[in-house]
């Protein structure tokens, strides 16, 4: 269980700013975490209800990261 609360705080975070370095855009990195996101819970890989919100606070920290780093691209 803990190895789960420090992906989930960690993995989304990551993800969004990766996929914000692919694209140049971080609405669509972001758009594309939660699609996975959205399907991870769909299959049923997190179980609790902690593990859920600890993914959405990882991901808000990623796309006000990604936000500002798009924002340095652009100058």
């Amino acid at each position: 269980m803990l190895i789960k609360i420090i992906l989930a705080l960690i993995l989304p975070c990551l993800l969004v700013i990766l996929f914000t370095r692919v694209t140049y855009n971080h609405y669509v990195g972001t758009a594309l975490t939660i699609a996975l996101l959205i399907a991870s819970i769909y299959k049923g890989y997190t179980h609790t209800s902690l593990i859920n919100i600890l993914d959405v606070l990882s991901l808000t920290a990623g796309f006000l990261y990604s936000r500002k780093m798009v924002k340095k691209f652009k100058e």
